[in-house]
């Protein structure tokens, strides 16, 4: 058992990191939720979702930045540091590229949504979906490791759901697309969306050596 681990027995439930963990999550499920809104709303309605879009993922680039003052000032972690630092810089990763993702629809204009891109946006959703509960619901106290592990392995089912999706979609644009610079456009997003999905899996694969380090 590390000193760190020690001294969590002997110190206050956390109020420092959690809730900033908290916070990066809640933004990311909502940060999700408003892309998925987004490509399943008109036209016209897009630039506001982008926009609410690109302030989500400022906030949790700001709780990222907050995380890593509170480990310089802070002796006493939850868990290990390197294993906090990692966690939180999965998360921005996600936003970031599903972030990304809305830039590249907005910059290229991207009028068409395609049912890949929808489905893409879904799956993620439900990646950052479980990735809150784990976090929250789990990680606490480490009273349900089993309960991370399962939502690690539901998030790395996903992860190769949104694979089989993009490389579907992308095999189809090649196939039927014949205008150069749509098929840039699409395969840009789509690509975007993916290594969403990927670094989901990243968060993950965090989440799942936290647990194994306290089984």
């Amino acid at each position: 058992m590390s000193l760190n681990s020690i001294f969590q027995f002997l110190v206050p439930k956390d109020k420092k990191f959690f809730p900033l963990f908290e916070q990066a999550t809640t933004n990311l499920v909502i940060l999700a939720e408003t892309l998925h809104e987004a490509v399943n709303a008109s036209k016209g309605e897009r630039d506001a979702y982008y926009k609410k879009i690109e302030e989500l993922e400022a906030n949790i680039e700001e709780i990222t930045h907050k995380t890593n003052l509170e480990l310089s000032r802070n002796f006493i972690t939850p868990f290990d540091r390197e294993d906090i630092l990692a966690l939180v810089k999965s998360i921005d990763d996600v936003a970031n590229y599903m972030h990304g993702a809305a830039s590249r629809m907005k910059m290229y204009q991207v009028e068409k949504i395609t049912k890949s891109i929808r489905k893409l946006t879904e799956i993620n959703l439900e990646a950052c979906q479980l990735i809150k509960k784990a976090v929250l619901e789990d990680l606490p106290n480490m009273n349900n490791l089993d309960g991370i592990l399962e939502a690690c392995k539901r998030i790395n089912k996903l992860e190769g759901k949104a694979d089989n999706v993009f490389d579907k979609a992308v095999a189809d644009i090649f196939e039927n697309e014949t205008d150069a610079k749509n098929i840039i456009k699409y395969k840009e997003v789509l690509s975007a969306l993916e290594s969403a999905s990927d670094k989901c899996k990243g968060v993950a694969n965090v989440l799942e050596a936290v647990a194994v380090k306290h089984s």
